[in-house]
């Protein structure tokens, strides 16, 4: 779990030394995790310059509206009767052809103006890192930060850390169905849960499924996580019910999370059948998992009722589904069609 532990440890380290005024002269921000950009750029705001001081010495440009020409011109420009001026530069993917805009940066990184701070905040890629702008960064002294987005199973620890930070528990399976409702975006799972507290006041110490189910909308009997574990111990008439429960209610589970949500189930079932060392901590590993709980209780029963040729050929009806589910080939309803593919499931052979 390197990267979003580095992560978190990165933008916390960052975020300490804004606090304690330890600033630096340029922030190149990058990445497809808005979350932390976001966070960083925030705190900039508001430590750097006072806020009586920000009419003369806080200058935000937006990438459309702007070139570097004019975000240059800014930082050359000494502070107005304060000790620091901040320049900012959001949505800098939005400037014409941005990373060769940027690169013409380089110079002013490498001989910034005494007083100011420059930040760059480019969402959605990364910086070239061979360019003149990042190695000239690097020498300098510059903050670079970059802010990945965290694949499904690296959620579970930064969620669990941003609860523990807030003093709140979270079940496991509250957590699931947060990530299979909202996804991989911090800014919303983080969001959802500040939403949560809001709604539930200041005497809620957990996150419960049943909380998540009145606050959300989310059932908690009736999700993808759940439909996963049926498909799992191989309950049929569970996996109806929750498929119909689908149908009566398309705008909180559409079928393209669903499909999403079965094919990551059974190819990690297929890995887990390939593996030869079938050990618990092996298994969890090369099949990404990180709680044994969800291992036992799903992905156990699963390697047991289903061989690697058997998820191979359902990872097959996965593909089929997705397709006739977006209209191409097929003028069935979508439910109509994962319910077909759930019998199809079961009839695998």
């Amino acid at each position: 779990m390197a990267k979003e532990i580095s992560q978190v440890v990165e933008s916390r380290k960052i975020l300490a030394d804004i606090r304690k005024g330890a600033f630096a002269p340029v922030y190149l921000l990058m990445g497809d995790e808005p979350y932390y950009i976001d966070q960083i750029t925030d705190a900039l705001v508001k430590h750097v310059v006072p806020e009586d001081d920000r009419d003369f010495n806080l200058v935000t440009l937006y990438g459309k509206d702007t070139d570097v020409v004019s975000v240059i011109a800014a930082c050359q420009q000494y502070p107005f009767m304060s000790d620091r001026k901040l320049v900012m530069l959001k949505e800098a993917q939005t400037l014409q052809q941005a990373k060769v805009q940027l690169e013409e940066l380089a110079d002013y990184v490498a001989h910034p103006t005494d007083g100011n701070v420059l930040v760059v905040a480019f969402k959605g890629d990364s910086l070239n890192g061979n360019g003149r702008l990042m190695k000239m960064a690097a020498k300098a002294g510059a903050v670079i930060f970059k802010s990945q987005r965290l694949y499904d199973y690296q959620l579970d620890e930064v969620i669990r850390s941003y609860c523990t930070a807030n003093r709140l528990g979270i079940d496991d399976k509250a957590m699931e169905m947060l990530k299979e409702y909202l996804g991989t975006s911090l800014s919303k799972l983080f969001g959802e849960i500040e939403k949560l507290r809001v709604a539930e006041g200041k005497g809620m110490a957990r996150i419960t499924p049943e909380m998540i189910e009145k606050n959300i909308g989310m059932s908690k009997d009736y999700n993808n996580y759940e439909l996963c574990h049926s498909l799992a111990v191989r309950d049929y008439d569970r996996c109806m019910r929750i498929v119909k429960y689908f149908a009566s209610n398309p705008k909180q589970n559409p079928v393209v999370v669903t499909v999403g949500t079965l094919f990551s189930f059974f190819q990690k079932l297929f890995i887990g059948n390939m593996t030869k060392d079938k050990s618990e901590k092996n298994l969890m590993a090369v099949m990404e998992l990180n709680k044994p709980v969800i291992f036992r209780k799903d992905y156990m029963p699963g390697l047991r009722n289903y061989t690697a040729g058997q998820s191979a050929r359902i990872i097959s009806m996965l593909r089929e589904l997705d397709i006739k589910s977006k209209g191409i080939g097929s003028n069935q309803n979508e439910y109509e069609l994962l319910t077909e593919t759930i019998f199809g499931i079961f009839a695998a052979r």
